[in-house]
């Protein structure tokens, strides 16, 4: 039996997330960003704190850690903050 490449970058993912699934982009720098849908093969993804869409591979999109998770969650926060958006 073949030895398996289990980084977590390189796992294919299980199935498409749903919408607002928080994910991280191990293709472009690991960034964190908010599951938006499909554009061809890729996923679009946007980050937590607003700002432009972005194209990722599926193959190289995980979910966050722990603590990539409450990063997130913070910028999010600080993000409405800043433009006084309730809750």
């Amino acid at each position: 039996m073949a030895a398996q490449n289990n980084t977590p970058d390189r796992q294919a993912p299980s199935r498409v997330p749903d919408l607002g699934t928080l994910m991280v982009d191990t293709g472009h720098g690991n960034r964190t960003g908010e599951f938006r849908g499909l554009a061809g093969p890729y996923w679009s993804l946007r980050p937590v704190s607003g700002g432009s869409e972005w194209e990722a591979v599926p193959e190289r999109v995980r979910p966050p850690t722990p603590a990539e998770r409450l990063t997130a969650e913070n910028a999010r926060i600080n993000a409405r903050s800043r433009r006084g958006l309730e809750w």
